[in-house]
């Protein structure tokens, strides 16, 4: 069994509690001990001198084979072969930038993410640890409906339109059949679709209400897009445990999430937004007032419904909606600072949503996210300190060292 050693590093081991000095020896794939460590013969040793030690980050709304580009049309005029590489390739940049989970939000064609999972698992390809979405399942007119009575609808469209509870229940028991660990919904309007507000809900209470059936009859999750008030309640009502945006949740849809926070996720993916008000000039995008004041809107009540949410105890997760033009891939660190600079929230608490609490998204609470003895060795060793410094997370030459599994995607160099 490969063992090494961390020596003399600073531990942020993601429970919360203050950094402390010590040695962490993994043998295999798990931490066998923090604390005092004497160096097993043969062990590879590493000096970290002083440097922080830090649980690998997890992403809770990935998009791997989303493509950086305006406009979703591109997702789905990209033949899969070339997708598949896309993906790939993205999914080794999520290791590059310190992110060794992912929860996947959705695929944009049927069995990207399953075949992304069974490849990295199988470790054919470098990536995270992945749980595989089914494609977006909207309705007809809804936010992903790109279909148009003139043309071709096409074999493999960005989200699977389905209308009413036996349409929903069939392309989530066909979702299942094809391996996906998690099903993911389109229950309200978005930010990015000014014809469809993101205080709209779209579904109906038993079009939700059958997924959530067919994913307790086959055991997997579901993760909802859900801005307005109405989809969060539904969503809470169903026991749908990862909810992303809750824009414009209201008190009720609040209570409801704190009645519900021992089993609940809520991932805003701020920089989704945030990005799209303030930088999409960079990117030569559309950018009129009245679309401007509907974007800050949003924006303003996501951090006020997040900053009410933490208040209550809730688990609110940085991360997620990369992958579009002004919000592209690699850049996944930057909403732990939004978390500080727009949610109050701590260096500590942002760093605890996305390891410990990623842990908890990710299903593996008991073994995933902490630098914990038994806990699996995912660990980066960073030139800095977080606590001081977040965006030193975004700087991916401050990871000296990466390692998933208990192997080193980017091993130590002392150079």
């Amino acid at each position: 069994m490969t063992a090494v050693v961390f020596k003399n590093a600073r531990i942020l081991d993601g429970s919360g509690k203050a950094p402390f000095s010590g040695d962490v020896l993994v043998e295999g794939n798990r931490i066998a001990k923090v604390g005092k460590v004497e160096p097993p013969p043969a062990a590879q040793t590493i000096d970290c001198r002083g440097r922080a030690l830090i649980p690998g980050l997890v992403e809770p709304h990935s998009h791997l084979s989303f493509l950086d580009q305006a406009t979703p049309e591109a997702f789905s005029a990209i033949p899969v072969e070339e997708h598949m590489l896309a993906t790939m390739k993205h999914a080794r940049l999520y290791l590059d930038q310190g992110f060794t989970a992912c929860f996947s939000a959705a695929a944009t064609k049927p069995r990207l993410d399953v075949a992304a999972r069974d490849a990295i698992a199988a470790g054919d390809f470098p990536g995270p640890r992945l749980l595989a979405a089914s494609v977006q399942l909207t309705v007809t007119g809804g936010v992903g409906d790109l279909r148009r009575l003139h043309l071709d609808p096409g074999e493999a469209m960005y989200c699977q339109v389905c209308d009413g509870p036996v349409e929903f229940r069939r392309a989530a028991r066909e979702a299942c059949r094809e391996g996906v660990d998690v099903l993911k919904l389109l229950v309200s309007g978005d930010t990015s679709t000014p014809k469809i507000a993101s205080a709209e809900t779209l579904m109906t209470d038993e079009e939700v209400g059958a997924v959530a059936e067919v994913a307790r009859q086959h055991g997997r999750r579901v993760a909802a897009h859900a801005r307005s008030a109405e989809s969060v309640k539904m969503c809470v009502r169903h026991g749908v445990e990862v909810i992303y945006h809750a824009t414009y949740a209201d008190a009720e849809a609040k209570d409801m999430l704190e009645a519900a926070k021992d089993r609940v996720f809520v991932a805003p993916a701020l920089s989704v937004t945030y990005t799209r008000l303030n930088e999409a000039g960079k990117y030569g995008l559309p950018s009129s007032p009245a679309s401007r004041a509907r974007i800050a809107r949003d924006l303003e009540s996501t951090v006020e419904c997040m900053k009410d949410l933490k208040r209550r105890g809730v688990r609110v997760l940085p991360g997620g909606d990369y992958g579009f033009m002004w919000n592209p891939h690699g850049r996944n660190a930057r909403d732990l600072q939004l978390f500080v600079e727009l949610l109050g929230f701590t260096p500590m608490e942002a760093l605890v949503g996305a390891t410990r609490w990623g842990g908890e998204i990710m299903g593996m609470g008991d073994e995933l996210g902490q630098v914990r003895e038994g806990y699996l060795a995912d660990l980066l060793l960073v030139d800095g300190d977080p606590l001081d410094d977040l965006g030193i997370l975004q700087k991916r030459e401050k990871l000296l060292a990466i390692m998933k599994d208990g192997v080193f995607h980017k091993p130590w160099t002392s150079a």
